[in-house]
């Protein structure tokens, strides 16, 4: 099912069940997809789309971190609530194991070895796990790799 299909049928379930949050979070996520649509000029395409929600959780974590050092525990619920349904439409991410393998492979392919050749190896990684990997994780395991 597409993801504008899918946000369709949980919009009309969320007004049906009076769930505020779930709601909330299914109209700005069809606003933000509309807009970009409109950005690009074009349909969507399921990467496009799926980044438009990665976008949207890689925020909200940043605001769940900033309300912790802020100690407005109050905002910091709301926030991971929030998070959670959010989840439920992006992608699924790889797991560590399987970046690090990328990680390897890609070093291997590139035959680098120092860590000048961070930005190289970065670069390639990202374009290979886009939208299914954190970049923090991704930075992480390069510099484990080539350090």
């Amino acid at each position: 099912m597409a993801l504008s299909d899918e946000l369709n049928n949980d919009l009309k379930s969320a007004m049906k069940n009076h769930d505020k949050t779930r709601l909330t979070i299914v109209r700005m996520l069809k606003s933000n997809l509309m807009n970009e649509k409109i950005k690009l000029g074009h349909d969507l395409s399921d990467a496009e789309a799926a980044a438009v929600v990665n976008r949207e959780v890689k925020q909200h974590k940043d605001s769940i971190a900033e309300f912790k050092s802020g100690g407005r525990d109050d905002l910091v619920k709301g926030q991971e609530e929030e998070l959670k349904i959010l989840e439920d439409y992006a992608p699924k991410q790889m797991s560590e194991a399987d970046v690090e393998k990328i990680v390897n492979d890609t070093i291997k392919q590139l035959g680098v070895s120092g860590k000048g050749d961070f930005g190289k190896v970065m670069g390639a990684v990202m374009g290979k796990v886009k939208g299914q990997a954190d970049g923090s994780t991704v930075n992480k395991l390069v510099n484990k790799a080539l350090s």
